[in-house]
């Protein structure tokens, strides 16, 4: 990991609803530059809504979440539109458009960013295919690729325009345990060579403990602990061994307020 000490991106007292329903209690983390920062937490842990508020596609009720220095809940569209053109997001199927051809796909950010001629759109197109394995396959559709293809071909989408800040969301959901490893791999290499900082949103425990140089853990929307995946491993908190070790939690059931819920509808 780097040695810069630099925060590039900090959320402080985060609270979010879904209507009446609170899903993220006051969280609080920061991620350095060049770091790989993995937030790992079971279902229904808050993860996928924190990531969706540090890409701002959703606000929260509130707190506040810097990146790169900008408040981005209160950023103008300009400047939010600005600090994306340093961001990649892999999102977990690839998202890709069918209607276009993987090559098509990858270009789109350059496109619609730049005003780059398109010899060298191209040129850049096939050097991160190349990066990614997936050199000579440009003139695929997404439908003809694997599950594998499918996550790098996204992610080179995502890095195209040379991020600074990537974010992934379940690199490894669905995938073979080699492929999942070589992946993996690819998030690593990306980091050391074009030292980016890294956000990766997971429940894949050999994948987190493989990548992360710090791992935030959610537990019920707040942050459980952050830590190296050392100090994860040796927590002595009892929701997060349950999370290593695969154990189902022992939630102790209120019979009165048990038939309260089912006969009212209410919690």
């Amino acid at each position: 990991m780097t040695s810069a000490t630099q925060d590039i991106i900090e959320v402080k007292n985060l609270v979010s609803h879904y209507g009446e329903r609170q899903i993220l209690k006051n969280v609080d983390f920061s991620v350095k530059k060049g770091e790989i920062r993995v937030i790992m937490g079971g279902s229904g842990s808050g993860k996928s809504t924190l990531l969706n508020h540090m890409l701002a596609l959703l606000k929260p009720t509130s707190g506040s979440i810097k990146i790169d220095q900008l408040n981005i809940l209160k950023a103008n569209r300009k400047d939010l539109t600005k600090l994306r053109q340093k961001m990649g997001v892999a999102f977990q199927g690839g998202a890709l458009f069918s209607s276009m051809t993987v090559g098509e796909n990858i270009k789109l950010p350059l496109k619609h960013h730049t005003e780059l001629d398109d010899n060298t759109i191209d040129i850049m197109t096939r050097l991160k295919l190349e990066l990614m394995n997936l050199a000579g396959f440009e003139n695929l559709m997404p439908s003809e690729l694997s599950g594998g293809m499918l996550k790098r071909a996204g992610l080179a989408r995502a890095v195209i325009m040379d991020p600074k800040l990537l974010f992934f969301d379940e690199p490894s959901a669905g995938l073979d345990p080699v492929t999942a490893v070589e992946l993996d791999e690819l998030i690593l290499k990306l980091r050391d060579a074009m030292n980016m900082t890294i956000v990766v949103v997971t429940h894949e425990l050999e994948s987190a403990f493989k990548i992360a140089d710090k791992i935030t853990v959610l537990f019920d929307g707040e942050v459980v602990m952050t830590g190296t995946v050392d100090e994860i491993k040796q927590s002595s908190d009892e929701r997060i061994q349950n999370l290593i070790n695969r154990r189902p939690r022992n939630d102790v059931v209120d019979a009165e307020l048990y038939i309260q819920r089912l006969t009212t509808g209410q919690n």
